[in-house]
């Protein structure tokens, strides 16, 4: 990978956005910790966050996921309030001072999850209308059997939500994860075009996928930097 990077001055005033989406196993939590190094190591200002890593709200969620208690609606509000709490005290504050944030998941996350879970989606939206539209989002697509081959071969046993038992998909929870994951690619797929997804094949080398990504980052960071030009 031969990108160059050092003729984009660091003017970040405004902030960017930077937004990975994908099913579990998709590899975007790879390449978002790649570009995380690649951007520290050229002097950014980078944070990182992730998905349902409020230390406010983890302790609640994890202790009504151990009681498979959880209803829809409740597992949805208790993201939302997860992603209230890091978007007020990180994300919005660090966007505004200039920052590169990432984000390993964002609303589109839930906007999937809750509407397969059956929420309605107009009610999930409207809980995330707030949340500033990312600069920039990866889908790292991949077929689902790829994908759930990967997460399987890697853990002994499936969490209860994880594998989507609170739906009644199927008694067997290898084959509810497969259902379930199904389900919430189809609603990746229907978003592609309205949220203008930068779609990724998850299936090649992760070398070349990170050329790709670095690729779209590059682009935004130089209209950012032209804008501040203007601006200024």
């Amino acid at each position: 990978m031969v990108i160059a990077i050092a003729d984009i001055e660091k003017k970040n005033e405004v902030g960017i956005l930077i937004v990975v989406e994908g099913i579990d196993g998709s590899g975007k939590s790879t390449q978002i910790h790649l570009v995380d190094r690649w951007l520290r190591s050229k002097g950014y200002d980078v944070f990182f966050t992730e998905w349902n890593s409020s230390e406010t709200v983890r302790e609640i969620t994890s202790k009504g996921k151990k009681k498979a208690r959880l209803t829809p609606m409740t597992f949805s509000l208790l993201h939302s309030t997860d992603f209230a709490d890091r978007y007020e005290k990180n994300i919005y504050p660090l966007l505004r001072a200039g920052y590169i944030v990432l984000a390993d998941r964002y609303i589109y996350t839930a906007l999937a999850r809750d509407t397969v879970r059956g929420c309605d989606k107009s009610w999930v939206k409207n809980m995330y209308k707030y949340a500033r539209k990312p600069d920039l989002t990866f889908y790292f697509r991949v077929p689902i059997e790829t994908a759930v081959n990967r997460i399987i071969s890697g853990r002994p046993k499936l969490k209860h939500y994880e594998a989507g038992m609170d739906l009644g998909l199927s008694k067997d929870e290898y084959e509810s994860y497969r259902i379930f994951q199904g389900r919430i690619v189809d609603e990746y797929e229907s978003m592609i075009n309205d949220d203008n997804f930068v779609v990724i094949d998850g299936t090649l080398e992760i070398e070349k996928q990170q050329d790709m990504v670095r690729r779209n980052v590059l682009k935004v960071l130089k209209m950012k930097n032209k804008l501040h030009e203007k601006t200024s």
